[in-house]
């Protein structure tokens, strides 16, 4: 759609010889693709904020703990309530190879933990050394248990960031020791969750020993509250959980069809829940954008038929003149997308602008909400809106300009 400078001149003279119905005409386009982006940059915050909420954590993996039966089974009454132990989590590991890591938490509440004459009383968490590979939890200082802590039984710990810092004030924890029921443990390192949120305030206080210490120090025996299961890579978590579940049901006696006897709870099926919903908003957000955006075009539509009907005449001695009706065209699609990219990219820059201004605005006053982070354009969303508008701009042209190709020359002097 190449034209030549005296064209263009023409257009520019006759955009500005009507200002006010070109100046309303671009204002709805311009509305329009501002809306779009707006309105996709504020649901991308939405959902960055839920995500977010979702932290660093493996999301194919699964919670796994004991419930009471409510089936008899093998001659045994419903009501039992099953204990796992360390050798179920051995047993899964050897025999279900879609499994990556088996992560065992047992729990002694309400502990009360010395350092010289400071104490409190805090929850005691006996983990293997892969617990921190699933859940969203972050080193602070030091290290976490490892392989050494729990062939040895080490008396180590890891504490919460809070607990830490009640314990020795601004001393640096690590090295120093702490009396759990009047045993010591070393101090190895400090963590917390990735995000603080009211269910992760209990990573703040608690402290992590070794499980084998915690089995041998305070006699609980090889039982664990819970596991934490982590599907392999490329492998459904979904997949993986009726395998565990089956294979914890025979080892404990429990009918295959009790609904009960072992509860899951799988993260994977909620994260793509969420991802769905999030992609039927996407859909539906696109859908009412481009509906306002079309109003617009529609709006350049009708008045770039008015345009050609108000010269008529001009495109009659155009015709008659020799002009093919291809150039007619041109200057009709022309005139058409000047206004639709002009005014289009305009909004797209201002709504850009404002969705950077909102996310810059929350970092700078260091403001955190649960469910809204970071608003943002996407590449796919600017990409997406250049394609849109110039669409947008050949379609808002082309009835008008089939229109002025038919024009019959001596009609149309005819009639003026």
């Amino acid at each position: 759609m190449l034209l030549d400078r005296d064209s263009w001149q023409e257009i520019l003279a006759t955009l500005k010889k009507h200002k006010l119905r070109t100046g309303l005409t671009a204002l709805g386009v311009f509305w329009g693709i501002f809306m779009l982006v707006f309105v996709l940059g504020m649901g991308k915050g939405l959902e960055n904020g839920v995500f977010r909420g979702f932290g660093e954590r493996a999301k194919n993996i699964m919670f796994v703990w004991p419930e009471r039966t409510t089936m008899p089974y093998q001659g045994l009454q419903p009501g039992r309530y099953p204990t796992f132990r360390l050798d179920d989590i051995e047993a899964i590991q050897e025999t279900l190879g879609d499994v990556q890591h088996v992560a065992p938490r047992l729990s002694m509440n309400n502990v009360p933990v010395y350092r010289n004459e400071i104490g409190e009383t805090r929850e005691i968490r006996g983990e293997l050394d892969n617990m921190i590979k699933v859940e969203a939890l972050q080193l602070f200082t030091g290290r976490y248990i490892n392989e050494r802590d729990l062939e040895e039984a080490r008396k180590v710990a890891v504490v919460g960031k809070r607990t830490a810092e009640l314990l020795f004030g601004e001393e640096e924890p690590i090295g120093q020791y702490i009396r759990v029921q009047g045993v010591e443990f070393q101090v190895v390192g400090t963590f917390g969750p990735q995000q603080l949120k009211p269910w992760t305030e209990s990573d703040m206080e608690a402290i992590v020993i070794p499980l084998t210490a915690m089995y041998r120090t305070f006699g609980t025996g090889e039982r664990i509250d819970y596991f934490v299961c982590m599907a392999q890579p490329n492998v459904l978590v979904s997949q993986v959980e009726p395998q565990v579940k089956g294979l914890l049901k025979k080892r404990h006696h429990i009918h295959p069809e009790d609904p009960r006897g072992v509860g899951s709870f799988n993260l994977e099926n909620e994260f793509l829940s969420v991802t769905n919903l999030f992609g039927g908003i996407q859909a539906f957000l696109w859908f009412v954008g481009i509906g306002t955006l079309l109003a617009g075009i529609v709006g350049v539509g009708n008045i770039m038929l008015i345009t050609v009907k108000e010269r008529t005449k001009e495109i009659g001695v155009r015709k008659a003149l020799g002009a093919p009706p291809s150039s007619i065209v041109r200057m009709v699609l022309a005139e058409s997308v000047l206004i639709t990219a002009t005014s289009g990219y305009l909004g797209l820059i201002v709504g850009t602008f404002l969705i950077w201004g909102v996310s810059a605005l929350m970092r700078a006053n260091d403001v955190v909400l649960d469910n809204f982070h970071n608003p943002e354009i996407s590449l796919s969303v600017g990409i997406g809106s250049v394609i849109l508008l110039t669409l947008s701009g050949v379609i808002a042209g082309a009835i008008p300009a089939r229109h002025a190709a038919r024009v019959n020359p001596v009609v149309a002097l005819k009639d003026e």
